[in-house]
């Protein structure tokens, strides 16, 4: 979601601050005598540089440069993000800078045409104008004085997705990128549809992103033309929620800036970074298998943020891991980091859920390349009496509809853990068809993507299936391990889908998240199949029953062999980061709070998300950011069609001589043809109400 938006952007990740880690020893796969860190040096802060782009549009950049770069030029890596340098992601920027460039490296934070002071308008995500410009700002950079002429391009969600795009466009000066919680698909793996369903996180992302659409620029960068600039924002910004959903294949809207279409056109180095509880976390393991450029992945315990945050933990002391890898492609020093594994990942030994906010059992494993030769899919057949190393008859099992299976998963991005991370599951496992393995023998550990191969029918021409596997503890207690969703439209294509026929039996693959997971000797191995996944998925136009043939069906995951001590042996036991960052941004975490009420007396199911009045304030430019955000989904149980998502949330500066804010709302209704998104947008100065306009549009329903 692009975002980041981790705020896909979505919100969080434009409230990582990033605060400090020490940085105590080395990561613990790197040996301490092999490459030392460069000594510290002083840095200078350059609150705003202008980089103009070939049409003339200038750019607002941040630039952080270490003592001496004038007389030995460094490499500068290049961050270009929609969120406002200013106000919107400065603790975060300054935090990195300060922990980053002391090793000899420059840092620029560019703010994408159209936000923060930038001139122009930002009209979507990741247009080929945007792309362009960045192309134009690292040649800019690499002319600089104080730079060696290397750059690189590093940044988280939105900023991971346009390092994978530019890098696609080969700019000459561009050697490397980092890429974290980002992907090379932007339809089946972001924030706006999944398995080729709508998702509930496209309209909550979407109704963040309009108000960066039309952030405000600071007068003290601008000077008295930023009221001007923010009331062009306000009138040009799109009905962007009616654009996603008149987009609902994958088609040439979503191709532009996927850069699975043409792996090979990447040919700069390549570090894929990444979390399991992040929804990007899938796009690295393809990106590992489908580049031929140097590349490197490494997948933590976290969610959508850099390793350094963390949450939830164990994270990493990853500066030194980025100086590592920016040594090497920046300033030509041989560190060692490219003879090192392929990938690294977290294994988990215990769900996330079960223990957060304690850091996640497990113990870190390296492949030297990707795919692994060590990895084989391992099947276990869906049988009448559970999950069986061989098949057993074939017997058709109806799964009723229930609207309300899915409020145990909320959420397809977890961004405050509290509340976000997948709850037990019992309640929607009674609700599904289940299969149980018997109690484990051995430990099972998985690493990678897996997937279900079902024959299925249904009994309307537009239905969906969503397959959760589980871990069953001996307590009885059921805990999400990783879950596939698949639109049956789309059953042989995502671009070109076709109607079921009622009735009818089909074979298709739903291929699940990635899942890095150790199931336990005594537990059992549970698939739960359902039809509905609410309030994460849009409902089905009617209700559907599925039916799945046992003996016909399986689940395939992929099985490492797991050496004992292997986490204390060849690869030891992770750097874990005891103090957890301290959240910063646009809103607060801690506030937020999320109740369920219902069914009523009419089977209405409510769930309502609030966080009414957030602020913090960023001392050295004497402002405060105001923040709220407010949701609500509904729906009966008996009619998906009375599904219901509205979702509020703004933001804003306050200041003596800057006092604005935004508010944008979104609500989506649907009916069996047709979505009904009506979007809101308001701009406030101070008190008075300067702008405020309203779009409604009906979008046609075919395949979803």
């Amino acid at each position: 979601m692009a975002k980041s938006a981790a705020l896909q952007p979505t919100r969080r990740a434009l409230l990582q601050s990033g605060a400090a880690v020490a940085l105590g020893s080395l990561l613990p796969w790197v040996a301490e005598a092999a490459w030392p860190l460069p000594a510290k040096r002083s840095v200078r802060m350059i609150e705003n540089i202008w980089v103009t782009v070939r049409d003339g549009t200038k750019l607002a950049c941040r630039l952080w440069l270490p003592e001496g770069a004038e007389k030995v030029p460094v490499g500068v890596v290049l961050e270009a993000l929609p969120y406002s340098k200013r106000d919107g992601t400065r603790g975060r920027d300054d935090s990195w800078a300060g922990m980053f460039c002391p090793y000899g490296f420059a840092f620029a934070r560019l703010d994408l045409r159209g936000s923060g002071e930038s001139e122009g308008l930002l009209r979507d995500e990741y247009l080929a104008q945007e792309q362009q410009d960045i192309v134009d700002a690292i040649a800019f950079l690499a002319r600089q004085s104080w730079c060696n002429g290397s750059v690189g391009m590093r940044g988280i969600s939105w900023g991971g997705f346009n390092s994978l795009q530019v890098a696609a466009l080969n700019p000459p000066a561009l050697k490397a990128i980092v890429t974290a919680c980002s992907t090379d698909n932007r339809y089946m793996n972001d924030a706006h549809y999944v398995g080729g369903v709508l998702a509930l996180t496209c309209l909550h992302w979407g109704t963040m992103f309009r108000n960066v659409l039309v952030d405000a620029p600071d007068p003290q960068i601008v000077g008295d033309r930023w009221r001007d600039m923010w009331m062009d924002r306000l009138r040009n910004a799109p009905a962007i929620h009616a654009e996603w959903l008149r987009h609902a294949t994958y088609d040439a809207y979503w191709k532009h800036g996927s850069v699975e279409q043409d792996y090979g056109a990447i040919t700069c180095g390549v570090y894929a970074v990444g979390g399991q509880v992040d929804a990007y976390s899938e796009s690295i393991p393809r990106l590992l298998e489908g580049l031929s450029a140097p590349r490197k992945g490494l997948i933590g315990s976290w969610g959508h943020q850099f390793p350094q945050s963390g949450n939830p933990g164990p994270g990493l002391d990853w500066v030194v891991e980025e100086v590592r890898w920016w040594a090497h492609w920046l300033h030509g020093v041989d560190t060692g980091i490219m003879r090192e594994p392929m990938l690294r990942a977290y294994i988990n030994e215990q769900t996330p859920s079960e223990v957060w906010p304690s850091d996640t059992p497990g113990h870190w494993v390296a492949e030297a390349q990707w795919p692994s030769p060590r990895i084989r899919d391992r099947t276990w057949h869906l049988n009448e009496d559970g999950l069986d190393a061989k098949p057993g008859a074939q017997v058709q099992r109806a799964i009723a509809p229930h609207q309300t299976l899915g409020t145990a998963k909320r959420e397809w991005l977890p961004f405050n853990m509290a509340i976000d991370l997948p709850g037990e599951q019992s309640h929607d496992d009674s609700l599904a068809l289940v299969f149980d393995s018997t109690p484990l023998t051995e430990d099972v550990e998985m690493l990678g993507i897996g997937k279900a191969v079902l024959r299925i029918a249904a009994d309307r021409p537009v239905a969906k299936v969503v397959v959760r596997i589980n871990e069953i503890l001996p307590d009885g207690k059921s805990w999400s391990v990783t879950y596939g969703v698949l639109n049956l439209t789309h059953r042989d294509s995502h671009s070109d889908p076709s109607l079921l026929e009622p009735g009818k039996a089909y074979d298709v693959t739903v291929p699940f998240a990635y899942g890095a997971h150790r199931f336990k000797r005594g537990s059992r191995i549970r698939v739960a199949i359902s039809e509905a996944l609410w309030p994460m998925l849009a409902p089905s136009p009617e209700p559907v029953t599925l039916s799945v043939t046992t003996g016909a069906s399986r689940l395939e995951l992929p099985v490492r062999p797991y050496r004992a001590g292997e986490s204390v042996g060849d690869l030891p036991a992770v750097l874990h980061n005891q103090q957890k960052p301290e959240v910063v941004g646009f809103m607060s975490v801690a506030g937020e709070t999320i109740r369920q009420t219902g069914p009523d007396a009419q089977g209405k199911v409510t769930i309502i998300r609030d966080d009414p009045a957030s602020k913090f304030t960023i001392a050295d430019i004497a402002t405060d950011r105001t923040g709220q955000t407010h949701w609500e989904a509904s729906i009966v149980d008996s009619d998906p069609t009375s599904s219901v998502w509205k979702i509020s949330t703004g933001w804003g500066s306050v200041r003596p001589d800057w006092n604005f804010r935004t508010l944008a709302t979104t609500e989506l209704r649907m009916t069996a043809s047709a979505f009904i998104v009506t979007e809101t947008m308001q701009g406030f100065e101070g008190d008075k109400k300067l702008f405020e306009k309203t779009e409604e549009n009906r979008i046609e329903r075919r395949f979803s």
